[in-house]
């Protein structure tokens, strides 16, 4: 289905050809004096040279073609030499009815055929999440959906650090403390326990405290970097504790992400690839590809044309240890070998830029990828308090992500019970749902690449530009859709037809807009356009909400065209919290 601009334009570039102008300069967009007109365009003005003629001239001569269009209600040419363009409501409610009827709302699937795999999670195992992993989760998320809606094929992968120093911490600290386990029993060679020897509770007190103590004591670090060499030689009791580990720590992940309402297709790590690597590493070094610096192993990334100093991708140390590039690189091979994606999308963290543009630069170059798929990095700016630096506990430390959760849902139902004569359970579960979309947009409503500041009280305010607003609009549509039906109305025997309201005009030209911004949200991967389309709409309900008598209206035919209007306002606006990654609740 066409956008809405494209058929304006098809219209006024005709009416350019018929007075005897280049086509092309019939580009329509919208106004930006909407007290003057709703469309315009200033062709005229770029065809004046050409035509050696008045710009004022030019616009009278289309102005006068499209009199009889049946797309213009008013056209205007004004000094000097704009199009000023009204369109017909017939023409808009026509426009709407086949939105309601098109998979999609008549968006084009511009991502169909595509095949993405989104890296979006990133977490360590044996680490609880902190508010440095919410950015990641909900804007990935959002950028999966998104992809899907345009139609494209996409795999999201969480890509755990479960591999390297961190594990052999944890497993030597468990060999000080729990000598008498198995898995530390060389002799032993029977069926290891099912459950692990420890609960996350205890996995999250080790890490930290192991991490501390091997930077104060070496001879404590060399322990725990021979465990790591055992659990990555193969030693059967390391390995197990190694999948008990994973085990546990992958448990409590899905519980903190799915109350995020997040969702990874694939669970892998960097330890699934840890056997393609010797391979790897000796195909970089037989194409000559690899040669040594200072002892380790490095591929020149840089070129000619930088502007800035591009250092050599590492692909081992001078001990031979592997990196997280090694590990980035091989996962790209697999990934290209058993998906075969067109497209490859990285999120993280702005300072990490560098990183993957060596990364993508020493993919390419050793020919991981073909030479027509895309390597995209996806930066975004870190969450900040109040006094503008990264988001902290009153203590100083990372505050732990459940209890970010924790605090806004605990604001949530206070608001709720406070406004509200709601069951105690009901509360809890609008809560939870409230909240959550108060935390997601307030994110996602900002330029993923831009800080922005964490305000709870704000994020969950149900005025301004807030997830609480949208929501609050949403569930006043599904009352009156409701009491509709309580009347005897059925509403899906009601149509979008004309009527002789202003608000609604400029409600119906709102929902118009929604296939262009969806296909701009996933040209650009911008989430934050879906929120800025969303407000604007929610803007626009309340006006013609507030403008107008719904459910009191006594012209019958006139009622049911506002229910109509209501209704895909609500569908829409359905479709767009769902690609953000939140649900509405049926009432608040």
């Amino acid at each position: 289905m066409k956008k809405l601009l494209e058929l304006i334009s098809e219209e006024v570039k005709k009416a350019f050809a018929q007075a005897g102008y280049e086509e092309e300069l019939g580009r329509v967009t919208v106004s930006n004096r909407p007290d003057l007109c709703e469309y315009q365009c200033n062709g005229a003005m770029a065809g004046a040279k050409k035509y050696h003629k008045a710009p004022i001239m030019i616009a009278k001569d289309v102005a006068e073609k499209l009199q009889e269009s049946t797309v213009f209600s008013e056209v205007d040419a004004a000094a000097p030499g704009f199009l000023n363009l009204k369109v017909k409501e017939e023409f808009l409610a026509e426009y709407l009815r086949q939105m309601g009827t098109a998979p999609k709302f008549g968006m084009n699937e511009s991502g169909k055929g595509k095949k993405i795999v989104v890296d979006y999670g990133g977490p360590n195992v044996a680490k609880p999440l902190h508010v440095g992993h919410l950015r990641s989760a909900i804007i990935g998320e959002s950028i999966k959906r998104i992809c899907r809606y345009a139609g494209a094929e996409v795999i999201g992968d969480i890509h755990l650090g479960d591999w390297g120093l961190q594990m052999g911490l944890i497993i030597y600290e468990l060999s000080l403390r729990k000598p008498e386990l198995p898995y530390f029993d060389e002799n032993f060679s029977g069926e290891y326990p099912k459950e692990a020897p420890f609960t996350i509770s205890e996995l999250e007190e080790i890490y930290p405290m192991a991490s501390g103590k091997s930077k104060e004591d070496a001879a404590y670090k060399e322990k725990a970097m021979e465990a790591t060499f055992k659990l990555q030689s193969g030693v059967r009791g390391y390995r197990a504790l190694w999948n008990h580990i994973i085990k546990v720590s992958v448990s409590d992940l899905k519980k903190n992400y799915d109350r995020l309402n997040v969702e990874f297709d694939l669970w892998k790590g960097e330890s699934d690839v840890q056997e393609r690597i010797p391979g790897m590493v000796d195909y970089m070094k037989k194409e000559g590809y690899a040669h040594e610096s200072e002892g380790a192993l490095v591929v020149d990334v840089a070129r000619e044309e930088d502007t800035k100093e591009i250092p050599p991708c590492m692909i081992l140390k001078s001990d031979g240890a592997a990196l997280y590039n090694t590990t980035d690189l091989a996962t790209i091979q697999e990934r290209m070998e058993k998906i075969a994606p067109d497209k490859l999308i990285y999120l993280a963290d702005k300072r990490q830029e560098l990183y993957f543009e060596q990364v993508f630069r020493c993919a390419r170059k050793t020919k991981l990828v073909k030479p027509e798929t895309e390597l995209k990095f996806l930066s975004f700016g870190t969450m900040n308090g109040k006094d503008g630096k990264p988001f902290k506990t009153r203590q100083g430390g990372v505050l732990r992500l459940e209890y970010l959760l924790e605090e806004v849902y605990e604001v949530m139902l206070q608001k709720i019970s406070e406004n509200r004569d709601m069951p105690g359970e009901e509360a809890e579960k609008t809560a939870e749902i409230v909240a959550l979309s108060a935390l997601k947009y307030g994110d996602l409503s900002n330029q993923a690449s831009k800080d922005y500041i964490f305000d709870i009280q704000k994020f969950t305010s149900s005025e301004g530009n807030t997830g609480v607003y949208l929501l609050y609009t949403m569930v006043r549509i599904k009352s009156i859709l409701n009491k509709y039906r309580e009347q005897g109305g059925t509403v899906e025997n009601t149509q979008i037809a004309v009527t002789e309201n202003e608000a609604a005009k400029e409600l119906m030209k709102a929902i118009a807009g929604f296939g262009a911004m969806m296909e701009n949200a996933y040209q650009e991967m911008a989430p934050h356009k879906i929120c800025a389309y969303m407000y604007d709409l929610a803007n626009a309900l309340n006006h013609f909400y507030h403008e107008t008598k719904i459910l009191t209206q006594e012209n019958e035919s006139e009622k049911s065209a506002y229910i109509a209007l209501l209704a895909l306002t609500l569908q829409v606006m359905e479709t767009c919290i769902d690609v953000l990654g939140f649900s509405a609740p049926e009432r608040m």
